[in-house]
């Protein structure tokens, strides 16, 4: 056998890609539709006494809690909606492309719009966590109260949202990472 050379190349199977993929987009999908659903349907309405001076006899004032009042929670909500609408349209497109196609153009746009909607998400994320901790903790600075100490049930699915949607972002970022690693994996 000394001196037997093959021209042979292994290629991975495109079918075993595109499987992964879809899973990965799915799994996206899933995520961000749920993460959206939940903050979308959250709502509390708390009976909050409220005492001005101890010669006054205490309040009772209805307060509700919202997702439409802080505009974090707003950009969230949004951000996952976009993301569960662009992995349901990139899911179709990446399964109904043909052969005719160029398949490195595609994996290629494909890899941009994910990085771009990763970024989105993980945006979201941070600004809905740093909302959601001054509303757990509170900031003694400026004198903003705990609000999730009122508001428990609202600020359990919150964290629940928050936790899903960091999901769907970490589905984001493996596809992002298969694709740099299908890029550099490809012979020349």
């Amino acid at each position: 056998m000394d001196g037997v050379r093959s021209d042979v190349k292994v290629v991975e199977s495109p079918r075993r890609v595109r499987i992964s993929d879809a899973f990965l987009r799915l799994f996206a999908l899933a995520f961000t539709l749920v993460a959206a659903v939940v903050v979308g349907v959250s709502k509390e309405t708390e009976i909050v006494p409220i005492t001005i001076t101890p010669s006054l006899p205490t309040l009772h004032l209805q307060f509700t809690a919202k997702w439409q009042y802080m505009s974090a929670f707003v950009y969230f909500l949004v951000s996952n909606a976009i993301a569960c609408s662009y992995a349901a349209a990139s899911l179709v497109y990446s399964l109904a492309v043909s052969s005719s196609f160029n398949q490195d153009a595609v994996v290629l746009v494909l890899s941009i719009l994910d990085l771009v909607i990763m970024a989105l998400l993980f945006s979201a994320n941070g600004a809905a966590a740093a909302i959601g901790i001054i509303g757990r903790d509170g900031n003694s600075h400026v004198q903003w109260r705990k609000v999730c100490d009122m508001f428990g049930g609202f600020c359990h699915h919150f964290t629940a949202a928050l936790v899903l949607s960091l999901i769907g972002s970490s589905a984001f970022l493996l596809l992002v990472a298969f694709a740099v690693l299908g890029l550099h994996k490809k012979p020349k």
